[in-house]
């Protein structure tokens, strides 16, 4: 069965945030975060879904090491959640609010090898 759909978006899924240890660490200790550098200067809060999210790590965190990865389901963000066109007209998820710790279903590590990063298993290939 397949989510529920608005406009080609579902009405209900997981979303990622990629985050730095440091943006993580200020995150537990605030609670709340308004995001990256990045998120501050477009005045928005950058996510991706499943299918987007290991092509978003490749083109703006290739060898990165200590990320994180953190998933959000798209119910709890509300209508500060926009679906916008970015990379090739795709729409991606933006958050026009503070990313808040409780929203966060679940945080992992992405381990960075000579082949890359490695992704959660369930997280789309």
């Amino acid at each position: 069965m397949t989510a529920p759909r608005l406009r080609g978006i579902p009405l209900h899924m997981l979303i990622y945030k990629i985050l730095r240890q440091d943006e993580w660490d200020a995150l537990q200790a605030h609670g709340e975060t308004r995001g990256a550098p990045i998120d501050e200067a477009d005045g928005f809060i950058h996510f991706s879904t499943a299918e987007q999210v290991r092509e978003t790590v490749t083109k703006h965190f290739a060898g990165v090491e200590g990320l994180l990865i953190a998933a959000l389901d798209t119910d709890a963000l509300g209508d500060d959640l926009k679906w916008e066109p970015s990379r090739g007209g795709a729409l991606f998820p933006h958050l026009y609010g503070p990313l808040r710790l409780e929203d966060i279903l679940w945080v992992q590590p992405l381990p960075l090898t000579s082949a890359g990063h490695v992704f959660p298993t369930d997280i789309g290939a």
